[in-house]
Formats: structure tokens, C-alpha cells, sequence
């Protein structure tokens, strides 16, 4: 497998789908490679749910979409056992979180309860139901939308939900050049509809092991500890990153590294994902009028490089 052609065509159909959205996509893609979990916030209507569907489809894996809303169940998501009268016994119905690729539309607007179903899979690969543990299918990805916090109907996503996802992103709304294409091309459902499958699950997890193997050099992970060390220095944060948050950075800049051709992790690499990996695990000290992604590029920009 030519490893290089094939994410060159990865992120070529993507860009064909989500328009004028490339760094969003390429991050997607990096954070899929990274075999974490991926959270999209944004407005309704900025193709969230759309960029998750061509990520399915273009990464050939076995999905299915939950419509996250105030009255969902947990076992609407794991599934239930009922009772078989023929058989005397109780046959287990698996829910749609046993799929490869699980949609979780506006994850937000489901009740906590209803959230904290999603810990366990997304962590530990599995689900229990009735004292039975089940494993998940592999690979198991949450592609994961929500909408704002401050739109009606949402609730909060726990830091220990939040902290299960690998990177969160936002998407904006499109340029003028770009929502001029989508205004005059073609239906995006149509485009979704007779997207190719241009990867398998073998394939995949070939691609995962080649990012395990990418190298982070003695200075590179003294960067990373750096940086790590700054979030708890109670200047920029309230509370710092943990080690897996730490962790996830490494992960996600070793995927950055491989879509750039490169066996090695660059510094460049890490700041190009350090905002997306970590801003949604951090809330910025004080009233310094910035979120936390803008908060974690001015600590990017305050910290030397190696």
C-alpha cells in the first residue's frame, strides 16, 4: 500500500464533500488514524453531520446514526434482551452502538444519563449490559456532533465524557468562494449516496500501526512536557492536562506527521494539533476574554521551541 497516495486520496474525496474546509478535514482524518474519538461542534447547518457520513463512507467501516434527544435511552444505544417465549430464555437485541462507526448526532441534547452510557465503550471498547460484558466491534470510533451550549435544549457534556474525545474541532461557516460552490453544485445527501469506500478495516488498523511507529525524538517529548507543564502553571488554566490528555497530543501529532509523509514527529506537527486535542479539556483562567482555543495558541506562541 502506497501509504502516502492513499491519504492523498482520503482527504482529496473529503475536500470534494465538506467544500473549503481542508484543515478541518485533514484533522479529522489525523485524529481517525490516531484511533480516537472525534467531537464536531458548530451551528446546526455547517455540514457536521454530513462531514461525519463522508468520514464512514470514505474510511469503508460498518456505521450507524443515533439522533440524539432529551428522551434517549441508554439501552436505546446498547441494546436490550427480551424475553423468548419459544425458547424460554432472554435473546439480546444489540443497540447501534455495535458498529464499527457510531454517529452520535447532537450528542448534547441527550440527557446526562443517556451521555455517560457512551464512557465505558468509548474507553474500554466494550459495554456491559445485565452483568455481561460485550465486546465491540474493531475498529469502534464516536464521530460525535453537538451543537453550542448556549442553544436551548443541550446539556453541558461532562469533563469525563469530554476528556474520552481525542480531538474536538468546529467548522465556521464556509468562505464566500466555497458557499458558492455548495449553492450551485450538487446535493450533498446525493454526493454521500455514491461515495466510495477507498479503505477496509485491515487497511485501517494497517495505517494506525504506521502511526504508532512514527518517531518522537528525546527534544520533541521535552517540548510536549513543556507545554504540559505550562496548563498547570495556573497562568493560562485553571486546572492543567492530565497525562493521557498528554498522551492524546503525541498520538495526534504522530497522525499529523504520517499525512505529511514524514516517519517523525516536528514540532510543527504538535502545534498544528495542540489546539484541537486539548482546548475542549481546559477552561482559560480569569477574564482574559479569550476561549480556550485561542488560549492554548497564545501558550503556544509563549513557550519555546526546542
Amino acid at each position: 500500500m502506497d501509504v502516502a497516495a492513499k491519504l492523498a486520496s482520503l482527504i482529496g474525496q473529503l475536500n470534494t464533500v465538506l467544500v473549503g474546509k481542508e484543515a478541518q478535514v485533514r484533522d479529522c482524518v489525523a485524529c481517525l488514524l490516531a484511533g480516537g474519538h472525534l467531537l464536531i461542534e458548530d451551528v446546526p447547518g455547517v455540514g457536521k453531520t454530513t462531514l461525519a457520513h463522508a468520514l464512514a463512507h470514505t474510511f469503508g467501516l460498518q456505521f450507524a446514526r443515533v439522533q440524539f434527544t432529551a428522551d434517549l435511552m441508554p439501552g436505546d444505544l446498547s441494546g436490550v434482551a427480551i424475553y423468548d417465549r419459544g425458547r424460554q430464555a432472554f435473546e439480546f437485541h444489540p443497540g447501534p452502538i455495535f458498529s464499527q462507526v457510531l454517529l452520535a448526532d447532537e450528542i448534547n441534547r441527550a440527557s446526562p444519563k443517556t451521555q455517560s452510557a457512551l464512557l465505558e465503550a468509548m474507553e474500554e471498547k466494550q459495554v456491559t449490559i445485565e452483568g455481561e460484558t460485550r465486546p465491540l466491534p474493531t475498529p469502534f470510533f464516536v464521530i460525535a456532533t453537538q451543537n453550542p451550549q448556549d442553544q436551548l435544549g443541550t446539556f453541558a457534556l461532562p469533563e469525563s465524557q469530554l476528556d474520552r474525545f481525542l480531538m474536538r474541532i468546529s467548522l465556521g461557516y464556509p468562505d464566500r468562494a466555497a458557499e458558492r460552490a455548495l449553492l450551485a453544485g450538487a446535493d450533498r445527501r446525493e454526493m454521500l449516496a455514491n461515495l466510495p469506500a477507498l479503505l477496509n478495516a485491515s487497511e485501517l488498523t494497517a495505517l494506525q500501526q504506521r502511526v504508532l511507529q512514527v518517531h518522537a525524538a528525546e527534544p520533541l517529548l521535552d517540548y510536549v512536557q513543556d507545554l504540559i507543564a505550562a496548563t498547570r502553571s495556573g497562568h493560562w488554566f485553571l486546572q492543567g492536562l492530565s497525562p493521557r490528555a498528554g498522551i492524546a497530543v503525541v498520538r495526534a501529532a504522530k497522525a499529523q506527521a504520517l499525512l505529511a509523509n514524514r516517519d517523525y514527529v516536528a514540532p510543527d506537527d504538535v502545534q498544528a494539533v495542540m489546539p484541537q486535542t486539548v482546548a475542549h479539556r481546559l477552561t482559560p483562567v480569569g477574564d482574559a476574554g479569550r476561549g480556550a482555543f485561542e488560549q492554548v495558541r497564545a501558550m503556544l506562541a509563549a513557550v519555546p521551541l526546542p
